[in-house]
């Protein structure tokens, strides 16, 4: 049987039973092209491993990759479509561990203020429009998918909220936002009503000059030069240099010394930090909390004050 026929009957069967499977169908598709769609018994175990390899470090994507091809193997071999499975048993460690770049408070004005040299009248993403993209990472902590798929519906100016529909992890959450980011809602939403729509009707938030979804493509396409128009990269040898996705991790982090700061209880607002990110556990929100300098320092300033010994007086 045809290598491509099993991976399209395994992902028929993982997305008939609820599961997006979109990332893992685009990796065992991606393999069926690497290996030019032999048949299932022609797939050679090196040939899986310069697959899964690539050609650049150990990253996480390489466990990824094994990941995807270890559940599809299991499937085959549990129908009798293989005999055994090519994966490598041995898995290597990446050979670093990533780390998101927190923006700095500067750097984020930088961000904000390039948006307006970034793009010129012929490009398909406007300023406002990217400008808008920025706001909502940063200013409601979401992910790049949730805040490219809200629609006009979505966005509740009169109230503030944001409804973010079966995000992640399949849930429906409401994000509350502040009365500068809703400022900046407003008038983008006048904007966004001017342009012209080719269906007669904008059904995305975020929308391009001709009044299209904003893609994700698009939108790291347009950051990488935006960030270079800022100034922005890192100095510490990491493989990758600042993200769009990464001023999420900043809300987070800001968020944190924010708290710090103000003297709150901190271990008892952290639950709420998760439910605010959608997070289904509190510790997928802990691996968003790169411990920066100044979150560093905030937090020793407060355990400092608790660990200091209480004078005593005596009569």
């Amino acid at each position: 049987m045809k290598l491509s026929q099993v991976v399209q009957q395994y992902v028929d069967l993982k997305q008939a039973m609820g599961s997006r499977f979109h990332a893992e169908s685009v990796i065992l598709k991606a393999f069926c092209k690497s290996m030019e769609d032999v048949s299932m018994d022609e797939v050679k175990a090196d040939r899986v491993m310069a697959y899964i390899a690539g050609t650049g470090h150990v990253t996480r994507f390489w466990h990824r990759k094994h990941e995807a091809l270890r559940g599809f193997y299991r499937f085959a071999m549990g129908r009798g479509y293989a005999q055994s499975s090519p994966l490598p048993e041995r898995l290597p460690r990446p050979s670093c561990v990533f780390t998101p770049y927190i923006y700095s408070s500067d750097e984020l004005c930088r961000l904000i203020a390039a948006t307006e040299r970034c793009l010129s009248s012929r490009t398909k993403l406007q300023s406002p429009t990217l400008r808008t993209a920025l706001l909502l990472l940063y200013g409601a902590g979401l992910r790049i998918g949730e805040a490219l798929r809200l629609t006009p519906q979505d966005v509740n100016l009169a109230n503030s909220l944001l409804t973010i529909r079966e995000s992640k992890f399949y849930r429906t959450r409401f994000v509350p936002i502040g009365s500068r980011l809703t400022s900046a809602l407003v008038a983008y939403d006048k904007q966004r009503s001017q342009w012209r729509c080719p269906h007669g009707k904008v059904e995305s938030f975020l929308v391009t000059r001709h009044g299209l979804m904003l893609t994700r493509s698009l939108a790291e396409r347009t950051f990488c030069r935006l960030r270079c128009l800022a100034n922005i990269r890192r100095y510490d040898g990491s493989r990758y240099q600042p993200r769009l996705h990464d001023l999420r991790h900043t809300f987070a982090v800001h968020r944190l010394v924010a708290w710090y700061r103000e003297g709150a209880d901190v271990q008892r607002l952290l639950p709420q930090l998760s439910t605010y990110l959608g997070h289904v556990h509190i510790s997928a929100t802990q691996r968003y909390l790169t411990m920066t300098p100044d979150l560093l320092y905030q937090a020793s300033t407060r355990f400092e004050r608790y660990a200091q010994p209480t004078e005593i007086y005596h009569d």
